[in-house]
């Protein structure tokens, strides 16, 4: 019984791995073709915008899956227990304060909060981590003030804004949470009898890598569409509107999937908002977009990802209409 549904593991993981190889080398290589073939000059922007999502988020995925290959592999699961307080109530702002440390993209949150919950951490503390570390490192930051000179109250409403909501959603993790929603990770990075740890590690490198991988490329599938089909003056129908710009531009960085240490400078340009509404840009896109929905849903199951990925958003905008109003 084991062997079967360690043979059907692999399967999918190969198959997960070939959409992400088969899909971008067909974008690269017979986009150009197909473009000339249908006349439509708009494939040639989607498949532009499609490998440009893809190669950047692969190095911060392969980043996140290195360090979640070597915490199952090298890190004992009593490690954490001496950093993390036993109240998962304290460990979770715990948890968001360490994702300041981690420069780090979204791509990478969700491989290694999956690892930290192999490792024994409560599922709380882990979602808050996977929250924090791509909206709060100081890559981000720093990329923030560099796009808004001489308004450092926009980095500052930032960092607040997206520290706030994912402590507040660890906390209603505990509250409401149920774990029948989350499929807690397979422990793939545990090795053989006789094989040693950096077998372990290269095991849960090449899973998390081809897995998470395939769901980065739909994710960015449905992002390069959502950028070809729906023209800008749609967009600035609704820039007008105080709360309709801050929806507008919350639902802009789900659709759009920008990496979170780039996701600033698209935030300036949008000088039609209000500077509420480029905040809400900046705190939900690294915490709940098309290529995170689709890593969530690969890595803990389509039910914890659709409940998830619902209340961060609308948590998400809530803190960003207090931080907002109080700084900017």
């Amino acid at each position: 019984m084991a062997d079967g549904s360690g043979r059907r593991r692999r399967a999918g993981t190969g198959a997960v791995g070939s959409v992400l190889v088969g899909a971008v080398v067909v974008a690269v290589l017979a986009g150009p073709w197909a473009e000339r073939l249908s006349g439509l000059a708009a494939l040639g922007a989607w498949r532009t915008l499609l490998v440009a999502i893809v190669v950047q988020g692969v190095p911060f995925l392969l980043l996140g899956t290195v360090v979640s290959a070597a915490i199952g592999a090298f890190v004992p699961a009593r490690a954490f227990s001496k950093i993390l307080p036993r109240n998962p109530v304290l460990a979770v702002p715990v948890a968001g304060a360490a994702g300041v440390v981690l420069p780090g993209c979204e791509c990478a949150s969700v491989p290694v909060a999956g690892s930290l919950m192999r490792r024994g951490v409560a599922p709380a503390a882990a979602l808050t981590f996977l929250l924090a570390a791509p909206a709060v490192n100081p890559v981000v930051l720093v990329s923030t003030v560099i796009a808004f000179p001489g308004k450092p109250e926009m980095a500052a409403a930032r960092f607040g804004a997206s520290l706030v909501t994912s402590v507040v959603m660890g906390w209603l993790w505990i509250r409401w949470g149920r774990e029948e929603w989350l499929r807690l990770p397979v422990r793939h990075a545990r090795h053989a009898p006789g094989a040693g740890r950096l077998e372990a590690f290269r095991r849960g490198l090449q899973h998390d890598f081809l897995q998470a991988g395939g769901f980065l490329v739909i994710g960015a599938m449905a992002a390069a569409t959502f950028n070809v089909l729906v023209p800008p003056s749609v967009l600035e129908a609704f820039s007008g509107s105080p709360w309709l710009g801050v929806l507008v531009a919350a639902a802009l960085a789900v659709l759009l999937s920008v990496c979170s240490e780039a996701d600033a400078f698209v935030a300036a340009s949008f000088t039609g908002f209000s500077p509420t509404a480029r905040l809400a840009f900046m705190v939900v896109g690294p915490m709940v977009d098309m290529k995170l929905i689709a890593l969530q849903s690969g890595a803990f199951g389509r039910a914890f990802a659709v409940r998830f990925c619902a209340a961060t958003f609308v948590v998400a905008i809530l803190c960003c209409a207090l931080v907002g109003g109080v700084l900017l």
